[in-house]
């Protein structure tokens, strides 16, 4: 397959694909949508034609639509799907994490638990339109993780320039300060600590992961100094 062919736009808009809708059966609500798209009879000709003689032979009507073989068992199958994706949601509510999922996540999740966000199904146009990229980005979880971020680029750099600075006052490391280019460096963490205090440098951050508010213990693992820890007198 083409790229263009692999696109499930594509796909979907020709025909390839057709959503699993939910329906009734007995009375109650089977929620087959959460099976999301399956390739169709469209699909077969167009594409396993390429590698079957017969590819209807191969995948045929009750193979792209099982429910055809065994309504019971089709029905039996989503609902034991829903429940196992209902058991592993709850454990997100349950130990409060779900407040620091990703908003869609957070769709998803409330979905999974109990079959709807806020009154909608995940195939709301409001839902489906917090999958985008610049719904992410502008959302207020993302802004938090790039202020936390800063946050600790902040706290890094402003222990590197106490600890340069604190290397320099030390009595009788002057040659070794100079031998390390210790002042230097200083200024160079000072021009770095101002450049992360900037909102220049936050919106530099757009379009990365920026950094986990969970994890607030920070700990600078590397002192980017470049200038050792313990140095024997």
């Amino acid at each position: 397959m083409t790229p263009k062919e692999r696109d499930p736009e594509y796909l979907i808009k020709e025909g390839f694909l057709e959503p699993v809708q939910d329906f009734t059966h007995e009375g109650r609500e089977i929620p087959a949508s959460r099976l999301g798209y399956r390739i169709t009879k469209r699909f077969v000709h167009n594409f396993f034609c390429r590698v079957f003689d017969n590819p209807s032979g191969v995948f045929t009507d009750e193979m792209l639509q099982p429910e055809t073989q065994c309504m019971e068992t089709f029905v039996d199958g989503i609902e034991n799907i829903c429940q196992a994706m209902q058991v592993s949601a709850l454990k997100y509510f349950e130990d409060g994490i779900i407040e620091d999922a990703c908003p869609p996540l957070r769709a998803v999740l409330h979905v999974m638990a109990y079959g709807h966000y806020n009154g909608k199904k995940i195939d709301d146009p409001e839902i489906r339109a917090m999958f985008t990229r610049d719904a992410v980005i502008g959302s207020k979880w993302y802004k938090a993780r790039l202020i936390k971020k800063q946050t600790r680029e902040i706290s890094f750099w402003t222990k590197n320039v106490e600890y340069l600075e604190a290397f320099l006052a030390r009595p009788g490391y002057e040659i070794e300060a100079q031998r390390l280019d210790i002042p230097a460096r200083l200024e160079e963490a000072k021009k770095e600590l101002t450049h992360v205090k900037s909102d220049a440098y936050v919106q530099s951050l757009v379009g990365t992961l920026g950094a986990d508010p969970i994890h607030d213990g920070y700990v600078l693992a590397n002192n980017s100094s470049g200038v050792p820890t313990d140095i024997e007198a």
